[in-house]
């Protein structure tokens, strides 16, 4: 632990019971800010009752190829800030590189405290060889994880697995002198528009002459349905910034993670000659009742989930999270039969809006394809990079 004058950066390892104060931070952090929302506690601390393993637990899959740490400030006795530290070694062995990451980012609006934060996640990072410190994230910066700070589109509040913060936490990690890797977009469309009619004929004339069938969801199968979609995603994303292949346990935590929110109608499989092609996954938005109330009896998870359940059939928003095609089955109109499917379902159930999001930037096939279909770009998320120079003792 280190004190300088009042402010105190304290050492959480992995495994500690302190790493609940590090989870609870945020809490406090946004009391005042009524869009903030947060992951269940389950998915951090873990949650017999949900069947969730905790992402800060050593019992996460994440942990058996990565090394990390976590500091929290104190000022005056006061929690003011926290950060990770983290070493992905699969991912730095798959992109051939030594990255280290910072995650977990939160901060009072004083850079002294951000500076201090920073220092420490660079200096841990640096002793263990790293080249390059990339956040914020959560532990790291893979396609499928929690990331990035939100630099656009702050008067709207987060949906599901999606950052949100103050403003100033842009200006905090620049001025330490981090510079832009990369930026990911959200886009947004009005569920309730009109199909245009030319596309919904050219989806049936595609679904015919190629001989493409399509499937929903099958809930009662859901951990294998889950592994199928993993499997198509690292084919799918295996050329994306960031991508790193999700393995087999991963799989089976994000199935248990789904399965309180999965809308079967809204995640739709093509095939073509009876091999899966592609999928589209959109999923009704937790976070629309999971918005904390602060109310007397609290924001326990059994709360929280209880509200999730009793008004699931009536959230108004959605977010389409993974929609791929592998490539010996692109340019067949899949996108078209897909898109359309979905669309009509979700226009029928009475689903409002749908968010497409975490968009690279320089994805123009992907951009252009949600601008097609009425969305409008409305928020972006940077992640950045910091040069290290040297091995610190």
């Amino acid at each position: 632990m280190i004190n300088n004058n009042a402010l105190t950066i304290e050492e959480i390892p992995l495994g500690s019971p302190r790493i609940k104060a590090f989870a609870k931070l945020p809490w406090d952090l946004y009391r005042n800010d009524p869009l903030w929302t947060p992951p269940l506690t389950g998915d951090l601390l873990g949650n017999r009752l949900f069947n969730l393993v905790g992402l800060l637990t050593s019992q996460h899959p994440y942990h058996k190829y990565a090394e990390v740490t976590h500091f929290m400030a104190w000022k005056d006795n006061k929690p003011v800030g926290r950060i990770s530290a983290a070493i992905n070694y699969r991912f730095n062995e798959y992109h051939k590189c030594k990255v280290g990451f910072f995650g977990f980012f939160e901060v009072i609006n004083d850079y002294s405290v951000a500076e201090a934060l920073l220092d420490k996640a660079k200096v841990w990072v640096q002793k263990r060889g790293m080249s390059v410190l990339r956040g914020p994230g959560e532990y790291s910066n893979a396609t499928h994880e929690r990331q990035g700070i939100l630099i656009k589109g702050y008067d709207y509040a987060p949906t599901m697995e999606l950052t949100h913060n103050p403003p100033y936490y842009q200006d905090f990690i620049e001025k330490y002198g981090f510079s832009k890797a990369k930026d990911y977009y959200a886009y947004l469309t009005d569920v309730q528009t009109p199909m245009p009619p030319h596309l919904t004929e050219l989806a049936k004339i595609f679904q015919k002459r190629r001989q493409i069938e399509t499937r929903q969801l099958v809930m009662k199968n859901l951990l294998e349905e889950v592994r199928l979609i993993v499997q198509i995603y690292n084919d799918c994303w295996s050329q994306n910034w960031g991508f790193l292949p999700m393995t087999e346990e991963e799989a089976d935590a994000i199935a248990e993670s789904l399965r309180l929110v999965a809308d079967p109608g809204l995640v739709r499989f093509a095939y073509v000659k009876g091999q899966a092609a592609a999928i589209m996954g959109a999923f009704p938005d937790p976070y629309y009742p999971l918005r904390p109330r602060r109310k007397w009896y609290g924001d326990s998870d059994i709360v929280r989930v209880f509200r999730l359940l009793r008004t699931k059939r009536h959230i108004p928003r959605m977010r389409l999270m993974f929609f791929g095609i592998r490539p010996d089955y692109r340019n067949l109109g899949i996108d078209a039969i897909l898109f359309n499917e979905v669309k009509t379902y979700a226009k029928k159930q009475g689903y409002q809006t749908c968010e497409a999001s975490l968009l690279l930037e320089d994805n123009e096939l992907i951009l252009s394809s949600s601008e097609f279909m009425g969305g409008k770009h409305y928020k972006t998320w940077r992640i950045y990079d910091l040069e290290l120079s040297g091995k610190q003792g």
